[in-house]
């Protein structure tokens, strides 16, 4: 039987507060079980005897790597394909539409801020390539902060199982079987997602060029109000004006403490 090491409140308390300051996400007491759980086979490899071992074995690590696998591991990284579908049907029939009359230099820019593990980036790049006509950029760009997650996301296989939500004619069109049980993305759709770590508690996101419409969505859940607010004004001072934000519909922004104006539920726009 393998032996499980407990947490103490105060332990749990330094690294949520570590988890906190690095990654705003925000890690409630009912929590502890599953930080247990996550981090029991990372303390049994470092062979440390307590979390304020480990604790203190994240303090020393200056090179960032100890810290990436605690995201890895606390991270939650969940979708699937076609998740809140009114969103991309919004995507395909208002928003496309009104920014391939707007946009004069055929440069569309796109940015999933919490890709995971590719459903959602994926699933945007086909609807994208369902639109625009050759002479457009309209690449994606795709961020998450866990290493992991990027991984899977980049090999862009998933299993039948997986796949079942999307429509039969994307799969013949955007998809190749590799064995009875697995798809994997085209390298012509993969190349229409770039794919980048990137930690969205950055002080300034270092975009040389105004997004068009961002997809944040299910992240916020994570955080308090104020790391909510700032995330959401610098999302804000991303977009182009015009531009639109969709977020998760279990997330709502505070009307008072934004610019953004309300669409419809999860969509907000900066006009």
């Amino acid at each position: 039987m393998v032996h499980m090491i407990t947490i103490t409140h105060k332990e749990f308390m330094q690294l949520s507060e570590l988890i906190k300051i690095n990654y705003g996400i925000n890690l409630k007491k009912e929590k502890e079980t599953l930080v247990v759980s996550r981090l029991h086979k990372v303390l049994d490899e470092l062979k440390v005897n307590s979390f304020t071992e480990y604790y203190d074995y994240l303090m020393r690590d200056f090179s960032g790597q100890a810290l990436q696998v605690l995201v890895n591991k606390i991270s939650t990284n969940h979708s699937f394909f076609m998740r809140e579908f009114d969103h991309f049907t919004y995507l395909r029939d208002e928003v496309l539409p009104y920014f391939t009359k707007e946009i004069s230099d055929r440069d569309f820019r796109l940015w999933c801020a919490a890709s995971a593990t590719g459903e959602e980036p994926y699933t945007l790049a086909m609807i994208l390539k369902d639109h625009f006509t050759e002479e457009w950029d309209s690449k994606i760009l795709a961020t998450d902060i866990s290493e992991e997650a990027l991984h899977i996301a980049k090999n862009g296989i998933y299993s039948t199982v997986e796949i079942s939500n999307l429509p039969k004619s994307w799969i013949a069109k955007y998809m190749k079987k590799i064995d009875t049980e697995h798809y994997q993305f085209t390298d012509e759709l993969k190349r229409e997602v770039l794919y980048r770590k990137f930690n969205l508690m950055t002080e300034r996101y270092p975009f040389k060029k105004k997004m068009h419409v961002v997809f944040c969505r299910n992240v916020m859940i994570y955080f308090d109000s104020a790391t909510k607010e700032a995330l959401v004004q610098k999302i804000y001072d991303s977009l182009a004006y015009g531009g639109y934000l969709f977020i998760g519909h279990s997330e709502s922004i505070n009307k008072d403490a934004t610019d953004f104006k309300y669409i419809k539920p999860a969509v907000y726009r900066k006009i």
